[in-house]
């Protein structure tokens, strides 16, 4: 019988075992993840889990219905043809599928600090809510979205909370400066410090020693500075993999070998829309990408060129983005920062390219309509708040 073995039970894993039975495919089907855990929701442990509302995220699923081998808590070494090693032994396989993800980056030496926590597993949420006690001092490495999401609990919890960014803004990796100046009042309103331009020179138990001799007190320390494509065990396997580890894979969501794929976070695909490889690290893309590369795993041919959505909630505030800017594209605000609620746009000409909203879910629903159609906008309308966004085409 044709065995289908999915490698990576996060999201997207589960979502391909899900498309593969929706869509028709009777054979066998097998899921491996290196954790322990059923499939489960990533966003909420940085909100829900680490606010104490849940300690559950598990994705509910049929497993009878789905009728799916399934291999959790086992580790992918290593890819041969035809086999995929693990440290449990090796799993033979039809045709294959790469979700494994992404895993985070931390300090160098931060694995040996107690008292250091970084956010990407279940496992990872539990262990840094028992350090969230009121009173206790925090200390985050990262302005971005995570450093953001974690602050907004630990100040909720009660902590005194710092967050330390090496850059002169907040998310001054994904947005222009005058989107990041936006964020960094809301700091503050929480009882949050922000401290830019800071940069880590070493951790002890304790504490974190900046680079300007200033010393944290610590009492938990948060490294949030960003992920990596989890692909260290295809070394030498024959999937092409680019400098940053994503797995290269064509329109189609193929890889370089024969009948592997790959969908999710450890993937960068070519994009007609937009010009460019793209890799989207977000859930979206991980919900989406499996319906899309299934139907071309069982003999279709449909290209996946999505336009980019994600979310974030921090501070009371739900951020949405849609769409993808260049650094060349035009910045326009639509509204003032001082009410707390604002959308600015990315403009390449006439075309409304992305869309950032803050708590203006209407003008995200409007406005995401707008980017995905390619619909010309008149600039000037866009800027005026009183109008509605579904009536600033041109």
């Amino acid at each position: 019988m044709d065995n289908v073995l999915v490698v990576g039970a996060g999201m997207a894993g589960l979502q391909t075992v899900v498309a593969l039975r929706d869509q028709g495919y009777a054979g066998r089907v097998t899921l491996l993840g290196a954790e322990a855990h059923a499939p489960y929701d990533r966003p909420p442990l940085s909100k829900e889990v680490l606010a104490g509302k849940t300690d559950d995220t598990s994705f509910e699923a049929d497993w009878e219905a789905l009728d799916v081998h399934r291999m959790f808590g086992r580790t992918a070494t290593g890819l041969r043809e035809g086999v995929v090693d693990t440290d449990a032994g090796p799993v033979d396989y039809d045709r294959l599928v790469l979700a494994t993800g992404s895993r985070v980056i931390n300090l160098p030496g931060a694995d040996e600090v107690p008292g250091v926590h970084v956010l990407r597993t279940i496992d990872d949420a539990r262990a840094l809510r028992t350090a969230l006690v009121p009173g206790a001092h925090v200390v985050i490495v990262g302005a971005g979205w995570i450093g953001a999401e974690v602050a907004t609990a630990a100040a909720a919890a009660g902590c005194p909370t710092t967050v330390v960014e090496a850059l002169h803004a907040p998310l001054a990796g994904p947005f222009p400066d005058a989107i990041g100046e936006r964020f960094v009042p809301w700091y503050a309103e929480a009882g949050v410090e922000l401290l830019l331009n800071a940069r880590v020179d070493r951790l002890e138990p304790g504490a974190v020693h900046l680079t300007d001799g200033r010393r944290l007190r610590a009492d938990a320390i948060v490294v949030g500075i960003g992920v990596r494509p989890a692909t260290d065990w295809l070394a030498d396997s024959g999937i092409a993999r680019n400098a940053r580890g994503f797995v290269e894979v064509d329109e189609h969501l193929a890889t370089s070998l024969p009948g592997v794929y790959a969908v999710g976070d450890c993937v960068e695909f070519p994009s007609a829309r937009y010009g460019v490889r793209m890799n989207v690290e977000h859930w979206d893309n991980a919900l989406q990408a499996p319906r899309v590369m299934v139907t071309n795993l069982l003999g279709g041919e449909q290209a996946y060129d999505p336009v980019p959505y994600f979310w974030s909630d921090q501070f009371g505030r739900m951020v949405q983005y849609v769409g993808r800017h260049a650094a060349t594209d035009e910045l326009v605000f639509r509204g003032p920062a001082e009410d707390g609620k604002w959308t600015a746009g990315w403009f390449a000409g006439d075309r409304l390219v992305a869309l950032l909203a803050v708590a203006k879910p209407r003008d995200l629903a409007q406005g995401r309509k707008l980017v995905q159609q390619g619909t010309p906008v008149d600039r000037v309308r866009f800027a005026d708040p009183e109008n509605a966004l579904k009536s600033v085409g041109l």
